[in-house]
């Protein structure tokens, strides 16, 4: 299984690509309208974990 290079969308954060599955587990992938794939950082999901949930549009964070 080949994981795609990841950035945290929020602070520009280096995804652990390629560092495990305890490494990868507290990133958070939302996916938009249009079926892209955005990734967060743990510390930028914790931060905004509430309008994450609520599926609120990052413009709003």
């Amino acid at each position: 299984m080949s994981v795609e290079p990841t950035t945290c969308r929020l602070c520009g954060a280096d995804g652990p690509d390629g560092a495990g599955a305890a490494a990868v587990a507290g990133w958070v992938t939302e996916r938009d309208d249009a079926g892209r794939d955005r990734r967060f950082c743990p510390p930028c999901a914790r931060r905004h974990l509430r309008a994450i949930e609520s599926r609120l549009d990052t413009e709003w964070w």
